[in-house]
Order: structure tokens, then C-alpha cells, then sequence
């Protein structure tokens, strides 16, 4: 399954015993000798929510939550029959989330999921910084100054404005920002062009997983990093390379809300699977 193109394998884990799934997401994610994606997501029972989902990277490294993936399980638990709700719970390592599910002709056409509220403490993100918030942080990486903005959304998340992301040679700086020392966790880079206030495109150098075409997290942390810095609205369109996701900060709740599509593109079985 993808969700604006940030695709994973989805194993239903409540039939399924997997005994390694690190080593499993590294050896079923090559796009050659494997079955291909971004990582390996599970789809198990919870006893806190509705369901919960475990989600490894393609390194086999696993991640706290991954907006995309929460799309994908309530697509499938819904339309497996594994449950009747269009408003359900889902349990990951950053929290239970809600999940929102919109039914066309019986299937998910979309998902809004309520993130929570952005974490901007520095020592909660991650990210090593004496001050208040993480924000207009000067990083410099090969004798370039950068400007970070330093959010977690579940996961931590560095967020460069910049123009022209399409020349960004990305296999290149990307790794130079998710293993900087300032990062005791890694993380997840963003660069991001403003098109106006209620519009961004961003590319995502995804930490354990390299360039991805979308990241659901990501494009949360945009939005907040664009609000706080003057850049952008508290409702925005934000274009990834896979599609576009609709991102909200409600200054209500402080609460992020992200929609967009949850597309399912091929089952099978594997068998035989050496873990």
C-alpha cells in the first residue's frame, strides 16, 4: 500500500507471527532481490486502542509513527471487515492516534488523522540546543550555513526553507543532516519551497530509509515550522513528490491534522521467507 507514494508492506500481524521484523523490512524492502518499499508496517491487536501498528524502515531501524502508514492500516482494517468504524484508534510508539475514514462506495477513499500536538522541546525532539524552541537554528554542514527548524511530530524532524529542491543532489546531503551530532536520534529532513501562504512542495530525506516520496510526519512538521517562522498559514496544501497532503494546526486544540489517500496496489503471499 502508499499513501502519496511513501509505500510499505503491510502484514496483518493479528494472523501472522513474525519472529524478526527488523531483519525482515531489510530483506523484503530491496527494490531488486525483495518485494520493494519503504519498510514493513504490522497491523496488530492493542489493548489500549483499536489497533496498533509497529512500523521498521527499510535499514530495518524502527520508527516511533509514520503519518502515511496510519492512512494505509485504517484502509485496511476497514476494508478487510477486521472492524466497522470510520472513527477509530491507533496505537504506535508516539502515542494512539485517531484515525478519520472517509467511505466512498464502501472502500477509504481518504484519511484525516488527528497527529497531536507538534513537540517543540528541544531535548524531547531530539536535538541538542540550549535554548527555547528549535527554531531559525544555524547548522553548518560542509562549510554551508543552514537554518533548521527543529520540531518532532512522534519523531524528530529538521525543517530547511530553500529554494529550487529539485537541484538538491539529496543522497548527498541528506545523510549529512540525519547523522549530525546536534541528532543523538537521527532524523528526518525536509526542504521545503514556499509557493504562498497556503502552499509548499517539500522533498524528505527519510531517516533509516534514504529519499522517500512522501512523508505524512514530515509535511506535519512543515506546516508547524512554516507558521512559526511567518512562512505559511495554520491550513496549508503541502505537495510531496508522490502527491499532496492537506495539513491543519488547530489553534484550538494545538493539534495537527493530516488528510490524504490511502491507495492499495497489490496482495500476495510469500512464501518460504527466509527471516
Amino acid at each position: 500500500m502508499h499513501g502519496a507514494g511513501n509505500d510499505y508492506i503491510y502484514v496483518n500481524a493479528m494472523q501472522e507471527r513474525i519472529s524478526d521484523p527488523s531483519a525482515l523490512a531489510v530483506k523484503l524492502s530491496d527494490r531488486h532481490f525483495g518485494v520493494g518499499s519503504d519498510g514493513l508496517v504490522l497491523i496488530m491487536p492493542s489493548v489500549t486502542a483499536d489497533f496498533r501498528m509497529r512500523m521498521y524502515n527499510s535499514d530495518g531501524s524502527e520508527a516511533e509513527m509514520c503519518g502515511n502508514a496510519s492512512r494505509c492500516v485504517g484502509k485496511y482494517v476497514y476494508e478487510k471487515g477486521l472492524t466497522t468504524k470510520t472513527s477509530l484508534t491507533l496505537e504506535t510508539k508516539a502515542g494512539i492516534k485517531m484515525l478519520n475514514l472517509k467511505i466512498e462506495d464502501g472502500l477509504v477513499s481518504s484519511v484525516c488523522v488527528d497527529m497531536g500536538g507538534p513537540i517543540l522541546q528541544p531535548s524531547l525532539i531530539p536535538v541538542v540546543f540550549s535554548g527555547g524552541e528549535a527554531i531559525r537554528v544555524p547548522l553548518l554542514i560542509d562549510q554551508v550555513n543552514y537554518e533548521v527548524n527543529c520540531i518532532s511530530m512522534g519523531n524528530p524532524h529538521a525543517v530547511l526553507f530553500t529554494s529550487d529542491i529539485d537541484a538538491l543532489d539529496l543522497p548527498e546531503l541528506g545523510p549529512k543532516f540525519e547523522l549530525n551530532q546536534i541528532f543523538p536520534k537521527r532524523t528526518n529532513t525536509e526542504f521545503v519551497e514556499i509557493l504562498s501562504l497556503e502552499h509548499a512542495r517539500m522533498r524528505v530525506w527519510e531517516r533509516g530509509a534514504g529519499e522517500t516520496l512522501a512523508c505524512g510526519t514530515g509535511a506535519c512538521a512543515v506546516l508547524v515550522a512554516g507558521v512559526l517562522t511567518g512562512r505559511l498559514n495554520r491550513k496549508a496544501v503541502i505537495d510531496l513528490r508522490g502527491g499532496s497532503l492537506q495539513i491543519e494546526w488547530n489553534p484550538e486544540n494545538n493539534h495537527v491534522y493530516m488528510t490524504g489517500e490511502a491507495v492499495m496496489v497489490f496482495e500476495g503471499e510469500i512464501l518460504n521467507i527466509q527471516e
